[in-house]
């Protein structure tokens, strides 16, 4: 009886051991959270960029789980992808360039640029009511 168990048990760990626990679907689709801005400059994508580029950070979680990422930050395969981002009835199109450390999974870090065009005055720093989805979903 007990080894019936001890199987059982190595059986469904095995099980998690080999599940995949973040899947590719997570990441696709619509993402809702706030907007934010920042100082861009060198970021983790190894990119310097200046305010009046286009170009975001995402969150750490959602950079450092994405499927394929490794522990250079420069081979993220979010690097130079694509967004499309919404706010109160505006689009625009960004790039993944950096991580945000303090942002939730859905949030959204723009350039100061980015952040005027969509947000507006950059005295709100943060907005709630953000939409965005990746362009295409880069190969892991």
């Amino acid at each position: 009886m007990l080894s019936s168990a001890l199987v059982l048990v190595a059986a469904v760990f095995a099980g998690v051991a080999t599940a995949n626990p973040v899947e590719k679907r997570q990441f696709s689709g619509v993402h809702t959270g706030d907007a934010t801005w920042y100082e861009v400059g060198l970021g983790a994508c190894g990119i310097n960029n200046v305010a009046s580029d286009f170009v975001v950070a995402v969150s750490e979680t959602f950079f450092d789980t994405f499927p394929g990422a490794t522990t250079n930050p420069n081979n993220n395969p979010l690097c130079g992808q694509g967004v499309t981002a919404n706010f109160g009835g505006r689009s625009i199109q960004v790039t993944i360039v950096d991580r945000c450390t303090a942002c939730a999974f859905g949030d959204l870090d723009f350039s100061s640029g980015a952040f005027q065009a969509l947000v507006g005055d950059l005295g709100i720093g943060r907005a709630s009511g953000l939409s965005w989805t990746l362009n295409s979903l880069p190969r892991a």
